[in-house]
């Protein structure tokens, strides 16, 4: 019986979810299966990825083939790096604490990684919501000015219809200051001619 680490799809239409299990390389993909490993979610970024480290890595040891998947999980996790470190120890190249020292140092490196990945996400997540907000702001604003535009059209016609009205208002009343000024003066004229007229009889 040939023994497979592989995954079994869970989840959702659109939000799949898996399962990694050691399961009969016969067997059904989502059938029976020998040890249930880890979990496996592709929903979140970075993937989610929970996995029981020493099981999985004593399937390997025992020769257990992998899909495909699988061997990309189990390389992401340091598994197949584990497992190339302990052969080494086998060969006699390393020691075990030559192998623990190692894998300590490629782990941090792999942690490091993955959360300057997790960082880099927020910033864009951050510069993102600013892009959008200031679209937001400039549409909004855009339209203010729309219709103050559509407003201000009618308040001018109403000021250029009112000021010939008070124009005319002006040319009337100037008309009547100036009236009394231009009837008096040939009044006053004519009275001062007729008087010496009047008086010429007289003397005679």
């Amino acid at each position: 019986m040939a023994t497979r680490i592989r995954l079994q799809r869970h989840g959702k239409k659109g939000k799949p979810f898996f399962h990694l299990v050691a399961a009969d390389s016969r067997a059904r993909r989502d059938g029976k299966f020998i040890e249930k490993l880890g979990t496996y979610n592709p929903n979140t970024n970075p993937a989610t990825i929970d996995m029981n480290f020493d099981r999985t890595l004593h399937w390997v040891q025992v020769g257990a083939e992998m899909s495909d998947t699988a061997r990309a999980i189990l390389s992401y996790k340091g598994i197949l790096y584990k497992n190339h470190l302990i052969n080494g120890v086998k060969k006699g190249a390393l020691t075990l604490e030559d192998v623990e020292t190692k894998f300590a140092a490629w782990e941090a490196d792999k942690q490091a990684k993955i959360d300057g990945k997790k960082s880099n996400l927020g910033k864009a997540a951050d510069t993102e919501k600013a892009a959008r907000l200031k679209a937001e702001a400039d549409v909004n604003a855009a339209k203010a000015k729309a219709i103050e535009a559509k407003n201000t059209p009618a308040v001018e016609e109403v000021a250029v219809e009112e000021a010939p009205e008070a124009e005319v208002a002006a040319e009337e009343a100037s008309e009547e200051e100036a009236t009394p000024d231009v009837v008096e003066a040939p009044v006053a004229d004519a009275t001062e001619e007729a008087t010496p007229e009047a008086e010429e009889p007289t003397a005679e």
